[in-house]
């Protein structure tokens, strides 16, 4: 019970990590490239990325406590649900900020959340074989 709830927050540690180093190197092009207009997207991406990877881990810590049969379906889901909840965001950015502003805010999105995507694919890849 304990390697599950360890397990659980360094996936919430990493994903934080990854959220801050993705944000640091928005912040470096935007300096470096005089793109002001991407600090926007870059805080929306980072909450989002956050907001996600905590409700992913708690869910998962849940799961893994109380049915560990139950652990692919859960891999599945997360995959659909964090789809729709990208596809949720960058609707409501496009009714917030319009037309103009979606190409630079779904390009820093889309960093986000394929790298988001990948880690956590690869942790849990990594926790399944374990165990």
């Amino acid at each position: 019970m304990a390697d599950i709830k360890k397990i659980s927050k360094q996936y919430v540690k990493q994903q934080l990590s990854i959220a801050v180093a993705l944000f640091l190197v928005a912040l470096l092009v935007m300096n470096v490239w005089y793109m002001a207009e991407i600090l926007t997207p870059a805080v929306v991406s980072v909450l989002f990325t956050l907001v996600i990877g905590v409700a992913v881990s708690r869910v998962w810590y849940r799961i893994a406590e109380n049915a560990p049969e139950s652990l692919p379906t859960f891999y599945t889901a997360v995959s659909g649900l964090r789809l729709l909840a990208a596809l949720a965001t960058l609707f409501g950015y496009y009714l917030v900020c319009g037309r103009d502003a979606m190409l630079p805010f779904f390009l820093v999105f889309m960093v986000f959340y394929f790298v988001s995507l990948a880690h956590h694919s690869v942790f849990f890849a990594r926790v399944s074989n374990r165990s």
